[in-house]
């Protein structure tokens, strides 16, 4: 019975496309911004934890948690609160900004250099079902591993535990989601994501099982955390857009070229036909008029011949004539000559059948057409253009999405100072950033006036990585002599360092600016 139901869950996965499964990708890119909220006494000196949650970044410097993971903070002035992360690096202290009691909601300021990744929370009303995934640090793990509470100073990946939303309802407090991914004392605090790694609420407390029943945890959703960072002068990151698979994405391309192949074969066809059909009616005027012209060139010739011949009886009239006229004689002869060359001439300049070819060739020529250099309005030297998303063909999760001016040269250079690298028929350019966790690939196609941007969210070791490949090249100045070729040669390392699939796709179509 077991595998038979094993059997049937997978057929109905793969018959249900639009149930896809989290992408491990957005969850582990979405874990960099989790941390480890500890409370911390000093005694004797030394640093002993006194309890632990879970936070995330809701900016750089800011870690939102439950405001019962600190509430000994705050009694307590001798305690500190610690935030160590995930991906390595120092643990740092926070400094509490705001809580609330009544929601469940703590703010921390994060002190020292460390610069945490801030999670994109999901727009909208709270979803009543689907896949969602619990992060955070649950303390029956780390009991399970052996880790005593001095342990956890130490950087630890965060616990991933997946389920489903069982439904929106609110508790005797604040407004919740109620969901079945696992989650134990150490996640309060942590994130509730949704299958692109976006959050939906807070995790804050479980359900009471009685030993036995089916266990139920709820989070605050984001109805309550929105107002409460906005109240405390956070701007979160908020992305309403449909959360879909890169795979589903991929797909709809395929389709849609393929649906843009299909249509380009159609008109083609259709255009072939009418330009057989104009040729064959081009040919046919052009043969007639060609035939006449040739008729009226022979008609001609043979009535000036005609009179030509008329003046030649004339001057032999005058020439038998006593007295005779020699100059009308002349008159006359030098006429008849004319004549006669410019019927030979009629004659002569009849057109060739090969006429009907140049006029059929200039009847099939569309007026106007600039075959010079000037070329077509795609190619016309340098774009000044504003580019905007294409929601049904980008994935975002946590980027911003407005508007951008694109000015683009024939040489590559963008906005003036940005050179961008020619390599394998594309133009493109790689940015590694110091401030961000993200290797970002941008592309413009300036015949289809396409701009994309491919975002990869990287782990710290990952992005140190490909942040010593890019300190390898210096990038040529717009301007530089071969620089479109250089840098497309220069960026293949950092490329090749990246994984297969990015986080995120935004495509934009650009336009010409006022």
């Amino acid at each position: 019975m077991g595998r038979f139901l094993t059997s049937l869950i997978a057929l109905f996965a793969l018959l249900a496309p639009g149930l896809a499964l989290a992408d491990p990708a957005d969850i582990d890119a979405a874990a960099r911004g989790v941390v480890r909220v500890v409370i911390i006494d000093s005694q004797g000196g030394e640093l002993v934890p006194i309890s632990h949650g879970t936070g995330f970044a809701v900016a750089s410097d800011k870690v939102v948690t439950n405001a019962h993971v600190v509430r000994d903070a705050m009694r307590d002035e001798d305690l500190r609160i610690g935030i160590i992360p995930t991906g390595g690096g120092e643990a740092v202290y926070g400094q509490l900004i705001a809580a609330s009691a009544k929601t469940d909601l703590a703010l921390i300021r994060v002190t020292g250099s460390l610069r945490l990744p801030p999670l994109a929370l999901a727009g909208g009303a709270p979803p009543d079902s689907g896949d969602v995934t619990s992060v955070g640090y649950p303390m029956n793990v780390d009991r399970a591993q052996g880790l005593d509470l001095g342990d956890i100073f130490r950087s630890q990946p965060p616990v991933k535990s997946r389920g489903f939303v069982s439904g929106t309802r609110p508790s005797r407090q604040f407004d919740s989601i109620l969901h079945t991914a696992p989650i134990a004392r150490g996640n309060s605090g942590g994130p509730l994501l949704d299958n692109c790694g976006r959050v939906l609420g807070v995790n804050s407390f479980g359900a009471d099982s009685d030993g036995g029943d089916a266990e139920f945890f709820f989070a605050v959703s984001n109805r309550e955390l929105l107002p409460f960072l906005k109240a405390n002068g956070v701007e979160a990151r908020v992305n309403d857009m449909p959360c879909r698979s890169m795979a589903d994405l991929d797909e709809a391309e395929r389709q849609r070229m393929a649906r843009e192949q299909l249509i380009a074969r159609q008109d083609l066809a259709q255009r072939a036909e009418m330009t057989r059909e104009q040729r064959d009616r081009a040919q046919f005027e052009a043969e007639q008029s060609v035939m006449t012209d040739r008729e009226d060139r022979v008609f001609l010739a043979f009535a000036l011949l005609l009179v030509a011949f008329g003046l030649g009886q004339w001057a032999l009239t005058i020439h038998n004539a006593e007295p005779r006229d020699e100059k009308k004689l002349r008159m006359v002869g030098a006429g008849a000559i004319v004549v006669v060359l410019v019927a030979l001439a009629a004659y002569l300049t009849r057109p060739g059948l090969d006429e009907i070819d140049r006029r059929v060739a200039a009847a099939m020529t569309p007026e106007g057409t600039d075959d010079g250099e000037g070329g077509s309005a795609l190619h016309q030297g340098d774009l000044k253009l504003t580019c905007r998303i294409v929601p049904e063909r980008s994935r975002v999760t946590s980027s911003e999405t407005e508007d951008l001016d694109f000015d683009w040269t024939t040489a590559g250079c963008v906005n003036g100072r940005t050179q961008y690298g020619f390599s394998g028929g594309t133009w493109s350019r790689v940015f590694v950033p110091e401030n961000e966790d993200a290797v970002s690939v941008a592309s413009f196609d300036p015949d289809r006036r396409m701009y994309r941007v491919e975002r990869y969210l990287l782990s710290r070791s990952a992005m140190e990585e490909a942040r010593t490949a890019r300190t390898k090249y210096d990038a040529p100045m717009c301007g530089d002599e071969g620089a479109a070729a250089q840098l497309g040669d220069l960026q293949t390392e950092v490329l090749g360092q990246l994984p297969q699939q990015p986080n995120e796709r935004l495509v934009y179509e650009c336009s010409a600016r006022p």
